[in-house]
């Protein structure tokens, strides 16, 4: 892509690329660049008319705040999002002792080294499920 905007916007190398065209070819090319290039103009035309009318909205709603002697400020208390409470932490749902050291696991998340390590050599999930008592 960049090799194509490089020989588009370099004279001699456009040049260069449309030589081997011939002269109805390179008016079919020019007439579709200008179609494009009309479509991007109302893209943009359009894009800055809505801009505008967004900014006059937004003026409107400022002076209609000024007027009833709201600050812009204390919008911002009222549309504060309220933080999401923590949930508890998952009590362990596995165990394995190794080297009198007792490793737990939820069950979630990334598997402890010790138990995938026995996994791995043929253990079954089930082995090490702490047992309520």
């Amino acid at each position: 892509m960049a090799d194509f905007l490089e020989v588009l916007t370099h004279g001699r190398r456009l040049k260069a690329q449309l030589k081997n065209l011939s002269v109805s070819e390179l008016r079919e090319v020019i007439v579709k660049m200008q179609v494009i290039a009309d479509e991007f103009e109302e893209e943009e035309k359009a894009e800055q008319e809505a801009n505008a009318e967004r900014l006059a909205k937004i003026e409107a709603i400022r002076k209609q705040l000024a007027e009833d002697g709201i600050a812009l400020e204390e919008l911002g208390a009222v549309t504060e999002k309220t933080s999401r409470k923590k949930r508890a932490p998952r009590p362990p749902k596995y165990e394995i002792m190794v080297d009198g050291e007792r490793i737990t696991w939820t069950g979630q998340g990334r598997t402890p080294k010790a138990i995938k390590e026995r996994l791995d050599a043929g253990a079954s999930l089930e082995d090490f499920l702490i047992k309520k008592s």
